[in-house]
């Protein structure tokens, strides 16, 4: 139903025209940007993606029937540790939303971290607020690991965050267990 296909300068129009208001903006890309978003930005969101230890790979999520853009995700690897940061998920065609296609992102950069890179954790912050995309994160097996209360400041607001991971093992038993079950 959905690729994850690496996200290139020809995208950068697209994921402008998502990004609508500073609110969009704030839950998708944290403080790395500023509203509005513009292709500078996000030239350099790619430019910076592989400088420092920490490589970033970024993907485009695409519909497989129609070959659309639909969406977007990242991936923060630490090599070191072996682990990875999920980041800035968006389903921006809002046509997409709720028909399962963020578990079905999650599943794919899943794979992604665990099968082929082999790493040994996958971990994520997701505002306490947004009940659908934690509901999608414990769905796919993450687990919380603690809240952290008034990180993020939006205008006068402070916004809780919420700490997920799961482990490879945790991975692999719930992946064995989709298999097995008739």
């Amino acid at each position: 139903m959905i690729k994850l296909e690496p996200f290139e300068r020809n995208d950068i129009i697209q994921l402008m025209e998502w990004i609508d208001s500073p609110t969009l903006l704030f839950q998708w890309g944290g403080q790395t940007f500023s509203f509005p978003l513009n292709e500078q930005q996000l030239e350099n969101y790619i430019k910076e993606s592989n400088t420092n230890a920490v490589q970033s790979l970024i993907y485009r999520v695409v519909h497989e029937s129609n070959n659309e853009t639909i969406g977007h995700i990242n991936l923060q690897i630490d090599w070191i540790n072996r682990s990875a940061r999920i980041g800035k998920v968006l389903i921006g065609n809002k046509s997409s939303r709720g028909l399962g296609i963020g578990q079905l992102i999650v599943k794919k950069v899943l794979t992604i971290a665990f099968e082929e890179l082999k790493l040994h954790r996958v971990s994520l912050g997701v505002l306490d607020f947004i009940h659908y995309a934690i509901a999608c994160y414990e769905k796919a097996g993450f687990v919380k690991e603690g809240l952290t209360r008034d990180k993020r400041k939006m205008g006068n607001e402070f916004w809780s965050v919420w700490e997920m991971s799961i482990l490879e093992n945790e991975w692999l038993e719930k992946e064995q267990s989709i298999t097995i079950q008739p």
